[in-house]
């Protein structure tokens, strides 16, 4: 039984170590968590194909104008970030979030501060959409001391405890099973809180997604997993990679309401969203989002990008949800051309202040590789 417990256990011992108590592996831990498991399966499950898009939050002028001030922010904070990759300011491997943006604006218009994240290594907006500092995360594109994970992480590895955001994760698919852990944490701690599992399109091919996937379902447990389809994981189309095109449905084999939505609308990934989320903290167990979007970068900053035409990229590009969003906001009279110029100096300001930081930050001390490792103090480690 425990080779399935991959990213359950894992996460019960980031919870003792967060609370500072000792990890004692013992028998009765154990025992612990199959009894818990065992009373979660007697629950009724009740299988369905689809959700029905319908929201309960109201989608007002605070969250259109919410919006646009969360997607530009990562818009122009990933804009500088390719800037900054060009000059070498930024090193290693460097993956834009420009095109998604509503994926993540979309979902935090009905998430609570309380509910946790985690996804893959094109990380940045999502630390951003949590509420990480801009300074944190530009100093961690740095490398920087102050970075979010002390210049430790970079590009791919941002993390922040104390917005709930987990990672930032290198290994395709490896965030799939510890985002049910995260979520299987809370409910056993009985809160309310949910854990939105990201993942790209190229994840799913994953065996992990499937043994996460029926464990989720059998214990119900409060996660949704959302899946980035941007039509071409690293370089290669969904149509090649897959005999399943329609990637939410390979939730309903396990009984997990599983749904397309397109987000290049932020209203229809509020509304998918509000409806996973009252189902996980009500106790129903995960949900599977298909959030059909687009990058308009490549893959990664290495990427030719010869797998697609600049005619379909245009296509793409026509239909900005950060454009559509502003003339949304016109058309309803919520702000005028002044307000749109006030936040663009506004966001860029923030994005400035962001690249000083980070260039004034110090680099970490060489000490510093010996930190953050092991639970137990003054580990030995041999460094002759």
């Amino acid at each position: 039984m425990f080779n399935n417990q991959i990213g359950i256990l894992p996460t019960k011992f980031y919870h003792l170590i967060n609370s500072s108590q000792q990890i004692r592996c013992s028998f009765d831990f154990f025992k612990d968590i199959i009894r818990f498991a065992l009373l979660n399966r007697k629950r009724a499950f009740t299988h369905m194909s689809s959700i029905e898009i319908m929201s309960s939050i109201e989608i007002n002028k605070d969250t259109y104008l919410m919006w646009y001030e969360s997607m530009l922010l990562m818009r122009r904070f990933e804009e500088k970030s390719g800037q900054l990759y060009g000059q070498q300011k930024i090193r290693g491997f460097c993956h834009l979030y420009i095109g998604q943006e509503a994926v993540l604006a979309g979902a935090m218009s009905v998430l609570k501060h309380e509910d946790s994240m985690i996804t893959a290594y094109r990380d940045h907006a999502h630390a951003l959409a949590k509420g990480t500092s801009p300074n944190a995360v530009m100093a961690e594109l740095y490398g920087k001391a102050t970075g979010c994970s002390k210049g430790k992480g970079g590009s791919m590895h941002m993390f922040d405890k104390e917005n709930n955001f987990y990672g930032g994760h290198g290994i395709v698919g490896g965030q799939i099973p510890l985002g049910a852990g995260i979520a299987f944490a809370e409910q056993y701690k009985g809160t309310d809180a949910v854990c939105c599992t990201y993942m790209g399109d190229g994840a799913v091919r994953q065996g992990a997604l499937n043994e996460t996937f029926n464990m989720a379902a059998l214990w119900k447990l409060p996660v949704i997993f959302i899946c980035e389809n941007n039509g071409y994981a690293m370089g290669t189309s969904v149509e090649r990679t897959t005999i399943q095109t329609d990637i939410y449905k390979l939730g309903l084999p396990y009984g997990i309401p599983s749904s397309p939505v397109d987000v290049m609308d932020p209203v229809a990934v509020h509304n998918a969203m509000d409806e996973a989320v009252s189902r996980a903290r009500a106790g129903e167990g995960p949900t599977f989002l298909e959030m059909r979007t687009y990058r308009y970068k490549g893959h990664s900053m290495s990427d030719p990008q010869k797998y697609r035409t600049k005619e379909e990229l245009e296509s793409y590009k026509a239909k900005d949800p950060i454009d559509a969003v502003k003339a949304e906001i016109l058309e309803k009279k919520y702000a005028d051309e002044k307000w749109f110029e006030e936040m663009d100096e506004k966001i860029k300001a923030i994005v400035d202040e962001s690249v000083r930081f980070s260039e004034e930050s110090p680099w970490p001390e060489a000490s510093e590789l010996y930190t953050d490792v092991y639970v137990e103090p003054n580990y030995p480690f041999i460094k002759d």
